[in-house]
């Protein structure tokens, strides 16, 4: 393979390219959507000291954020690449307990694993979720994926507010901000712009709620730190625009103290800080290494993740260690992965990589 053609794949030089050449709107869009994994906006005007400050004593003693041990089970169904599974298990939540949103949040969960994974691709060397057109497709089970997920959101969405309206608690809100920001998520792949801000704006607020209530909850603080650490990497004409945009700042520093600290006492977003430090370090500052020892632990915890693998490889690929990067990739592409679409893009994806370690 030409050294060209292999540079257009996957080259550090595209990699550091890649945030300057994406339409500027989009990327002031990101700042607040932060488009990951579950509910990652918070603003960085309130930081969590601030919160604790004008917490109330009530606030103050709130207990600790948990979730039903069959909820961590889904969760590890949908890491471990098993989302109908993950699906299975969340509507028996779902069943189980018919005013509470926890078991359409994780639903989502699982249904965004597979929405994801089918729309990677390669783009200046990196392995990402980069656009998804609209589709009427149906899954397996004879769903529109996508229309399924905006379902699971919305009615999640419903219960959350009602129990908010009833007990007004740290999680109800939580699940509130998820079920926006799942919406948000979504939209932002698409490109629905107008959909994406009305449900980011949505989710950012019902955040803020939670960490008024719950200064400690982990979960709704890692969105804050996803905010720090995204919006101090934009380029220095973003960052202009940003300012008279009225868009809080963010410090990088600050952002990767509170993701670490998401890894390690969130609950239903531990493996998402862990996901998305690993990709943005790779991303935004092009620290490989650093990035691929984030990575590791989900990876030993999650061998048939399907996405975990591939940035791994990419990363490996990186680092110059294109011997243990197709050993990988020959791995990938031998993984049994239930989601037929997740499955041909996935082995896409491998074959393509694969032959850029030749």
């Amino acid at each position: 393979m030409s050294l060209a053609c292999r540079n257009a794949i996957l080259s550090p030089k595209n990699v550091r390219a890649a945030p300057r050449k994406v339409d500027l709107v989009k990327v002031l869009l990101a700042a607040i959507v932060v488009a990951t994994a579950t509910s990652m906006l918070s603003s960085v005007a309130l930081s969590t000291a601030a919160v604790r400050q004008s917490a109330s004593p009530a606030a103050a003693q709130a207990a600790p954020f948990q979730v039903p041990p069959e909820a961590l089970a889904a969760l590890d169904q949908t890491y471990s690449g098993n989302p109908r599974e993950a699906i299975r298990i969340a509507r028996e939540i779902e069943k189980s307990q018919p005013d509470s949103a926890l078991g359409y949040v994780l639903e989502n969960e699982a249904r965004w694993s597979v929405i994801y994974c089918a729309s990677c691709e390669i783009k200046w060397g990196m392995v990402d979720g980069w656009k998804r057109p609209k589709t009427t497709a149906k899954n397996a089970a004879g769903e529109v994926e996508d229309d399924a997920y905006v379902a699971a959101a919305d009615r999640a969405l419903e219960l959350a507010t009602a129990s908010i309206a009833r007990t007004n608690s740290a999680g109800d809100h939580l699940y509130a901000a998820m079920a926006n920001a799942q919406k948000a998520r979504l939209f932002g792949l698409r490109d629905e712009t107008r959909a994406t801000a009305k449900s980011a704006v949505a989710a950012r607020a019902e955040f803020l709620k939670a960490l008024e209530i719950d200064p400690q909850m982990a979960d709704a603080s890692t969105g804050l730190g996803l905010y720090n650490y995204y919006v101090d990497s934009l380029s220095s004409v973003v960052k202009v625009l940003r300012f008279f945009m009225g868009i809080p700042g963010g410090s990088k520093q600050e952002g990767l103290k509170q993701l670490e600290d998401g890894m390690q006492r969130g609950v239903l977003m531990k493996a998402t800080a862990r996901f998305y430090l690993a990709k943005n370090l790779r991303t935004y500052d092009l620290e490989y290494a650093r990035a691929a020892g984030y990575l590791a632990p989900l990876l030993q915890q999650y061998p048939q993740n399907p996405t975990f693998a591939l940035i791994m490889a990419n990363l490996e690929i990186e680092q110059g260690q294109r011997d243990a990067a197709a050993k990988r990739l020959q791995a990938i592409a031998a993984m049994p992965i239930s989601d037929p679409d997740c499955a041909a893009r996935t082995q896409k994806l491998a074959a393509e990589m694969l032959t850029a370690t030749r």
